[in-house]
């Protein structure tokens, strides 16, 4: 579904349901250089059961048109844009690595309007390497082989993939190849630039879900512990298979720990 937001079209998918101001909602923000479709199942999921669904491409990503934002404080102000865009005044919001820092911030600059938070494969800080900058920058495709390789654990190669005949390598490198030049670098440095993770951890009122893969080399499990430990209401679940794509390493997983996080009876 398309929506406007700052004179700008922005696609989200909302499980082919115009939002419903009475059902609750959840905000799922993708990390960096991707977009709405690493949330399938888990997005789908929730559609499909009483709840509004804006599973989101950021600005300059897949649908939605540009620029991409440039910091995370500037993606958390603009989530809130979104759900006004969508007539809504309160959402679950799900992020996955940028898009968890952005969550974070999002409830410490506007708690009135999210209920709960989830980070998914997260870390403060979340520094990317000169080399890595440095290849995303230049457009290098360097810089698509680090995300992938380092986005996934070491058994995705080796028939890792939960679905049968899906190359989860293959299917990161597509979505990659989609990216206009300097979104990718754009979103490893608002990553890497992000500074106001632990003030705004401290600011948390609401419940707050970590699902963190036991075998993640870009967000490693111990980088989120400052975290972890600065949020009032924090669980956290552990994958233990998973790498930093967990949506797609282990879907079902990560589908079951947001179905208990989010359960109606948790008033949502």
């Amino acid at each position: 579904m398309d929506f406007t937001v700052d004179g700008k079209r922005v696609y989200a998918y909302t499980a082919n349901h115009a939002p419903d101001a009475s059902l609750p909602s959840i905000v799922f923000v993708h990390g960096a250089g991707l977009d709405h479709s690493w949330w399938a199942l888990q997005s789908r999921y929730f559609g499909y059961h009483k709840r509004n669904v804006l599973a989101l491409d950021l600005p300059g990503h897949a649908r939605s048109q540009g620029p991409p934002l440039a910091s995370v404080e500037a993606i958390a102000d603009w989530i809130v844009r979104l759900l006004d865009a969508a007539k809504l005044d309160r959402a679950a919001m799900v992020g996955h690595s940028m898009g968890s820092l952005a969550v974070l911030e999002c409830v410490a600059r506007h708690p009135a309007r999210v209920t709960h938070i989830a980070l998914v494969g997260t870390a403060y800080p979340m520094k990317v390497s000169d080399s890595f900058l440095g290849a995303a920058k230049s457009n290098d495709q360097s810089a698509y082989d680090m995300e992938t390789i380092w986005g996934h654990a070491p058994q995705v190669p080796l028939a890792g993939n939960p679905n049968p005949g899906m190359w989860m390598y293959g299917d990161t490198l597509a979505r990659l190849a989609r990216l206009k030049p300097g979104v990718l670098h754009n979103d490893l440095k608002a990553c890497n630039d992000y500074s106001g993770g632990m003030d705004a951890a401290a600011k948390v009122k609401c419940p707050a879900l970590f699902i963190l893969g036991r075998r993640d080399m870009m967000t490693p499990p111990k980088a989120a512990c400052a975290l972890v430990q600065a949020v009032a209401r924090a669980r956290t679940v552990t994958i233990e298979p998973s790498g930093h794509s967990l949506m797609a390493e282990s879907p079902d997983a990560v589908l079951d720990a947001l179905i208990e996080f989010l359960q109606p009876e948790r008033k949502l």
